[in-house]
């Protein structure tokens, strides 16, 4: 058969795996250093309504290690119609992304080979197909480049865990991986690693801590959390393979014969000097001190993890966080430097490895247009309410209107009743305050289920045993109850909650740090539950954040609607089987004990339960295959204007998105989601 009518994939069989084959060539291993047609991406989730597909995921025809898990080149096959080099553009594509030194070309004719090395000469260059170079040979010129010595060597090879579960590192976490270990073995003493919430942080820093501690590179360790529930699940699950040279650091007590330890960095400092238990350690014990969710604090110069830090400033120092907060006061950069790696929000959405959202925006009228009381009026505990002009940044917090609470739940139950009533779902919460009324709405809005189950919404705040009791069911994908959980603080970062379905924002967000830690309790995909997107529901405008520059990952879809509106997008059917629930009798929530503020000194709060709160905005935009944003309904307040120059709103919008798509690029490129 002439060459030139052999498909691609016979020019892989017939010419190039030939040509890397160990046995023929004594070059690479076929089944231990080669992937064929391997996809490293999932492909990313679509989601039309209720119903979700995949979009291509990204395959590369070789991929070649080095080692188990120490990827070095990509080849990308061609037929032999088109010339050696075509497919060098896509995997010179692949080598970026994957972090690779080598890229490869081939037709079957011979190999073109590009090297990412600094300072190759020549950068690329022509392979007769019988002499590809082999392992040795390309990890030799990897090394020269990376200037290793022979125990730097030794260290960045070292073998990975493998508990024999065929389980491999996803490839960002790959490039996470070998960079901090090459990195360490050249003597970097602090590295700053950002990734996206539901990335496998915590997987990715126990594979950097297996190789060091296991190459003899670091010996005692420090691992170092803010939330219990972050060290009990890291030790339970991840680093679990540590098993008795591994301990948690508990009732303030230390015990010096354990190489990894685990630890709140509330366990060992306090507020007198006496109590700062990690001074019981001399300064240069640990060799490296790994930092989870370092944006809590660790930056901070005064901050108590700062202390540690500083403390042990011999030790190796690698901070983890999806936010790295630069501000006047706080600053990651500055203490770790710039981030050895990034991936981020948009690439895992992209990827197909983190879950899309939509955005439902409801704005209430009390909020936007304000509200001032008459003169003289009282709230419902007697108290004179100050004559002021109250808005969006006062509810629930100086100001509560009890039926704006009733609203936010009904509309709350309204999208759970249309799409799933079991659906797990977090409400944030201005305060604590804040949340046990939230929880008092929810039960009255839904008192079939509430009676059904006590569980089925619980507040979940540090204040309150009962509901942190309830967190790991909340949590646990194969738990029913909790379904709703009311919160303000506890759940907004470290709560591994792989099947919530709905994040309620009815709190301010000020912080995109906060924004970005709260929005990835959601982002996680669980295929064995059908979690594959999720929705946020804003009722404090806290998603005008996605505006920021800051911001790296775009919702699906964003609406509004009106007053009389359904709270489910369009499109988004209700799943089958949902029955409408019983009627139930509604019950009264109990007054709190104190009204007004919360503690001694705090702005009185205010309690109103005669003033009507009701719905004012609806909007409607989808993020296109493209990952433009478009308009595709508008019946808020300017659909007055609307109706003056057009028959109806089908021909308003049929007109404006023909005149958004007629527009230049360059003018489109310049408003926020395509909007004029």
């Amino acid at each position: 058969m002439n060459k030139k009518d052999l498909t691609e994939a016979d020019i892989r069989t017939k010419f190039i795996t030939p040509a890397l084959d160990k046995d023929k060539h004594g070059a690479w291993d076929l089944m231990t250093q080669l992937l064929e047609e391997h996809y490293f991406t999932k492909g990313r989730v679509i989601v039309r309504g209720q119903t979700v597909h995949r979009g291509e995921a990204k395959k590369a025809d070789y991929i070649l290690f080095y080692k188990p898990n120490i990827p070095i080149a990509v080849i990308e096959a061609k037929d032999n119609n088109q010339p050696v080099g075509a497919g060098m553009q896509q995997a010179l594509d692949y080598a970026e992304t994957l972090d690779l030194p080598f890229a490869y070309s081939s037709n079957g004719d011979a190999f073109l080979e590009h090297s990412r090395l600094a300072g190759a000469n020549p950068v690329e260059r022509e392979i007769p197909l019988d002499q590809f170079p082999s392992p040795e040979e390309l990890w030799q010129r990897y090394s020269a480049a990376k200037g290793y010595t022979p125990e730097q060597q030794a260290v960045a090879t070292f073998d990975y865990y493998d508990d024999g579960s065929g389980k491999k590192p996803r490839y960002y976490q790959l490039n996470a991986i070998n960079r901090t270990v090459d990195a360490i073995a050249r003597g970097e003493d602090r590295i700053l690693l950002v990734m996206a919430t539901g990335t496998g942080k915590t997987y990715t820093a126990f594979q950097i801590i297996w190789r060091l501690w296991k190459s003899g590179a670091k010996k005692r360790i420090l691992f170092l959390v803010d939330r219990n529930i972050l060290a009990d699940q890291t030790k339970t699950n991840d680093f679990k393979p540590f098993g008795q040279a591994m301990t948690k650091i508990t009732h303030r007590t230390v015990d010096k014969s354990y190489e990894i330890y685990l630890c709140l960095y509330q366990a060992v400092t306090g507020t007198e000097e006496a109590s700062n238990i990690y001074k019981q350690f001399s300064s240069d014990f640990f060799d490296l001190i790994v930092v989870d969710e370092c944006h809590r604090g660790s930056a901070a110069a005064d901050a108590a993890w700062r202390q540690v830090l500083e403390y042990f400033a011999a030790a190796t120092q690698i901070g983890l966080t999806a936010t790295p907060k630069e501000t006047r006061e706080v600053s990651n950069i500055e203490y770790f430097g710039e981030p050895i790696y990034t991936y981020s929000l948009r690439q895992g959405i992209n990827d197909g490895f983190l879950a899309p959202y939509k955005v439902v925006r409801i704005g209430l009228d009390k909020d936007l247009d304000g509200w001032r009381p008459e003169a003289g009026k009282l709230d419902k505990y007697g108290f004179e309410i100050e004559d002021r002009e109250y808005n969006l940044r006062d509810m629930d917090r100086n100001l509560v209107l009890e039926r704006r609470t009733a609203r936010v739940a009904e509309k709350i139950t309204e999208f759970l009743r249309a799409t799933n009533r079991y659906a797990k779902t977090i409400v944030f919460c201005e305060n604590i305050d804040h949340a046990e009324r939230m929880r008092q709405a929810l039960v009255n809005a839904n008192p079939d289920l509430a009676a059904e189950n006590s569980k089925y919404v619980m507040r979940i705040t540090g204040d309150n045993n009962e509901g942190k009791a309830q967190l790991d069911n909340f949590i646990d994908p194969e738990s029913t109850y909790p379904v709703i959980a009311t919160t303000s603080q506890l759940m907004s970062t470290g709560v591994d909650a792989q099947t919530c379905h709905l994040i309620v924002l009815d709190k301010r967000i000020n912080s995109m740090t906060e924004f970005k830690q709260i929005i990835g309790r959601g982002t996680r995909i669980n295929e064995d539950y059908d979690k594959f997107f999720f929705t946020i529901m804003d009722f404090k405008q806290a998603t005008a954040l996605f505006a920021d520059p800051d911001f790296d990952g775009d919702p699906v879809q964003i609406y509004e609607p009106g007053p009389d509106e359904p709270v489910v997008p369009p499109g988004d059917s209700p799943l089958p089987g949902e029955d409408e629930p019983p009627g139930g009798t509604v019950v009264d929530p109990p007054p709190p004990t104190v009204p007004g503020g919360e503690e001694p000194g705090a702005p009185r709060r205010y309690y109103v339960d005669d003033v009507e709160v009701s719905v004012a905005t609806e909007r409607v935009q989808y993020l296109d295959a493209d990952g433009r944003l478009i308009t595709e309904s508008l019946t808020d307040y300017s659909r007055k204007t609307v109706h003056k120059s057009f028959a109806t709103l089908t021909d308003f919008l049929t007109t404006w998105n023909a005149a958004d798509h007629e527009e230049s690029p360059d003018r489109r490129a310049g408003r926020p989601g395509g909007l004029p």
